[in-house]
């Protein structure tokens, strides 16, 4: 038996969100935790799995603040380090009036750009069912090497590897190395989970299912999720193509964290029916209840201390 069900490495950061005006007409924001991976996590621990995560953020009062925050949902810290010398990254988030998001950083560098090979706890790579990482733990050196180390340990420890690219272009010198480095991602990883921009942008075909059977074509990859927002998603496998349409919320605000939590959702599926060749009827109950709570992630504000219970899933999807 493995100690923890599922390991995520990446960033953890501060998402300073706009909530109000003040009386001179400028933005309020509110300092949110953030980062794709402890979303993730933090999803999966709502859902009853022992969670863990690996990365750094500054010793400063936001590492501080971000530390308790992922304490409260649950997630190990033993993986958490803190660096002395460089600050924890922030990210400025603009909603847009259709509810995406535009985003700026403060990352150069920032503290997650900062993990090195000798900070990982071995333990943990070894110890997990599945192994969850994105790419931006891979813009830079130090980080990137942190990051395949990791994939490393974790396949020979017989993990499942999961892959999110969740490309954030601004963070990275070229987009070409952003495409070396999500390369890299799908030539290790068993689950895939990629958004409706990124198979454009990665394999430049408009058509969905054409380039999706581009990755299949050129990567070994057995379960693809493709995220499509409130069109919904579809699930792909060397067999099967499956399609659930989106739920639309009247009262949704932003998308910060739905693809996480879709993905965390899917992560939740593979663990309680194990590792197999999914039946078309399996992908469509995994997917319909990951858009389910993808849904109610949209209508609050941040994700990873408000992310859905598993009651209101199910009670989502039994309307």
């Amino acid at each position: 038996m493995k100690g923890y069900d599922v390991v995520a490495l990446g960033e953890l950061l501060i998402d300073f969100t706009e909530c109000q005006e003040s009386p001179q007409g400028n933005p309020v924001l509110e300092a949110n935790p953030g980062g794709a991976p402890c979303n993730v996590l933090s999803m999966l621990g709502n859902l009853g799995h022992k969670t863990a995560f690996i990365g750094k953020v500054g010793d400063d009062m936001f590492g501080a603040q971000l530390e308790a925050a992922i304490r409260e949902v649950g997630i190990d810290t033993v993986g958490l380090k803190k660096d002395p010398m460089v600050h924890t990254t922030l990210a400025f988030v603009h909603t847009q009036p259709d509810g995406d998001r535009e985003f700026s950083f403060y990352r150069n560098p920032g503290a997650d750009m900062m993990l090195s090979v000798e900070d990982l706890e071995e333990g943990l790579t070894k110890d997990c069912r599945i192994f969850h990482f994105g790419t931006l733990s891979m813009t830079h050196g130090t980080c990137r090497e942190a990051t395949c180390a990791a994939i490393g340990l974790a396949e020979e420890a017989g993990a499942l590897i999961s892959f999110d690219p969740n490309l954030r272009e601004p963070l990275w010198d070229s987009l070409e190395e952003a495409r070396r480095q999500v390369s890299y991602g799908m030539e290790h990883c068993q689950v895939l989970k990629i958004s409706d921009n990124e198979i454009v942008w990665f394999t430049g075909e408009e058509d969905y299912d054409a380039g999706i059977k581009n990755l299949q074509e050129q990567y070994d990859i057995p379960l693809i999720l493709l995220s499509m927002g409130k069109e919904g998603s579809r699930a792909y496998t060397k067999n099967c193509r499956v399609e659930q349409p989106g739920v639309i919320k009247e009262n949704t605000i932003e998308t910060t964290g739905a693809g996480d939590t879709f993905c965390a959702c899917v992560l939740h599926y593979i663990l309680e029916h194990g590792w197999k060749e999914y039946s078309q009827e399996e992908l469509q109950e995994m997917l319909a209840f990951a858009n389910a709570a993808a849904s109610i992630i949209t209508t609050r504000k941040g994700a990873l201390r408000v992310m859905p219970k598993k009651e209101e899933i199910q009670k989502e999807l039994s309307f």
